[in-house]
């Protein structure tokens, strides 16, 4: 597109150089012609004053000879012999008889003799240049004719020079009508790329690409319709990553009282398969948000989003205070008075503690005890998921599942690692991790560090090891 354009500038801009250039040559050498034979106008002028006096040979040869022309062998004079009655008497008195020619002739005899008859002047062309033949008038009445020498290079002096600085205008206009469009061309050009490559990088996923809005107007408009066109993709994917975030508590939280129902139902057959069917459900919803999850962080990755965690949690508590107030359950919280800013979205936090809370409820009997705990330092908020269950047999498989997402065995109840993924996912956006220990209940301890600064703090002031806990699925 840019050479396009400087070619089509260049053949523009040539064509109306040639077209000025070429008519404005040839007037040039029309105004040196016409300048040079002005100026032999002029000179014949000079001697005609003397013409109108006197014909006398001497006279008229000191008259010539004093004119700049004359001393240059440039002027002549042609006077005409005198009619018959006045040759007798000149004769008689001694005159000379015939045409009388002062200084150099170069003009033919015949053209002299038809400017006189004519009374025109007339330039003829002679050896070296040209001859403007003047004709004028005598006190006798007659006609002379006075010669005037144009040399070739008067006629066409200052042409060429005239014509090489054309030439070189009509080329400096050539080379600035090119640059003028190669950086019309990059202006264009530039833009263009650039918006090309933005939505190459869109389109391979990279969701913070925008274009600035440079260039003309056309290009200025289609960046701001991409940028458009970005952020709201951005936004449905938010969208997506919050819906998908959501899925957990809202379908995890009913599956769970679900499953806790349904072992209540006793043994016989319709008692198993309900509780088979309540298996299958949960394995579903699970995949379904599992795949949601990865998608959406494959495309757009963690969301650009800030909590207080309090908050989250007191909400959440809320939630499921209720649940746990049916089973007998004794509730304990702690930390959640401050509030602590952490670099989480809302909804992934809520997941991620809907997670463990749903943990809780599943794998400990009715009546377990649990706490949540928050814990402020310079450089990280801790939250700590704590109950007073049987504990888990294999922390180091667990937080394995969790990461891999493969299915493992549980004792008697099986579990996709989701939960602990979900958390795993949240501690490690913000430079943090997720740890399994001994609680002060006596049951398991989930604790997960989250940094506030993106850093990861060193293993070695985490304090807890893994020890052994109760099952986290």
């Amino acid at each position: 597109m840019r050479w396009a354009l400087v070619k089509v500038c260049l053949a523009v801009t040539a064509m109306v150089v040639i077209a000025f250039a070429v008519p404005l040559g040839l007037v040039i050498r029309e105004m040196a012609s016409d300048r040079a034979f002005s100026d032999a106008e002029r000179q014949a002028g000079t001697i005609a004053p003397t013409l109108s006096i006197t014909t006398d040979h001497e006279e008229l040869t000191r008259a010539v000879l004093s004119t700049e022309p004359g001393d240059r062998g440039h002027l002549a004079v042609h006077v005409p012999a005198p009619d018959r009655a006045r040759s007798e008497d000149t004769d008689a008195e001694g005159g000379a008889d015939g045409p009388l020619d002062i200084g150099t002739r170069r003009a033919a005899p015949e053209d002299v003799e038809t400017v006189r008859k004519a009374g025109r002047a007339s330039i003829t062309e002679v050896t070296g240049g040209f001859a403007l033949l003047q004709p004028t008038a005598l006190s006798t009445g007659e006609i002379a004719v006075v010669e005037v020498f144009v040399p070739e290079g008067e006629v066409s002096n200052g042409v060429a020079t005239a014509w090489l600085m054309l030439a070189g205008v009509g080329l400096a206009l050539i080379v600035g009508s090119v640059a003028v469009a190669d950086r019309l061309g990059v202006r264009m050009v530039q833009p263009a790329q650039r918006l090309a490559g933005a939505a190459q990088d869109l389109g391979e996923g990279r969701l913070g690409t925008r274009v600035p809005e440079e260039g003309p107007t056309e290009l200025r408009s289609a960046a701001v319709a991409f940028n458009s066109m970005a952020d709201q993709v951005v936004q449905l994917l938010a969208n997506e990553r919050e819906l998908a975030a959501d899925l957990s508590h809202r379908l995890r939280t009913p599956l769970t009282v679900l499953r806790l129902n349904a072992a209540s139902l006793g043994e016989g057959p319709a008692a198993e398969q309900t509780r088979a069917a309540v298996e299958q459900l949960e394995h579903e919803v699970d995949t379904i948000i599992r795949t949601a999850r990865e998608q959406a962080q494959t495309q757009g990755g963690q969301a650009e989003a800030g909590c207080d965690v309090s908050e989250v949690i007191r909400e959440r508590m809320g939630f499921w205070s209720a649940l746990a107030e049916d089973e007998g359950r004794e509730v304990r919280l702690a930390g959640v008075d401050r509030t602590a800013r952490i670099p989480v979205a809302r909804p992934e936090l809520a997941a991620a503690l809907d997670a463990l809370l749903g943990n809780v409820f599943r794998h400990t009997p009715e009546g377990t005890a649990f706490a949540v705990d928050v814990h402020h330092s310079g450089d990280a908020v801790i939250v700590l998921v704590s109950d007073a269950g049987p504990g888990i047999d294999d922390p180091e498989a667990a937080l394995a599942r969790g990461a891999s997402g493969r299915a493992g065995a549980r004792g008697s109840v099986g579990s996709t690692g989701l939960g602990l993924d979900i958390v795993r996912r949240v501690a490690e956006s913000t430079g943090g991790d997720l740890r399994i220990g001994r609680s002060v209940l006596g049951g398991t301890e989930v604790r997960i560090w989250i940094g506030l600064h993106g850093d990861r703090p060193e293993r070695g002031r985490r304090g807890h090891g893994r020890r052994v806990g109760r099952r986290v699925g």
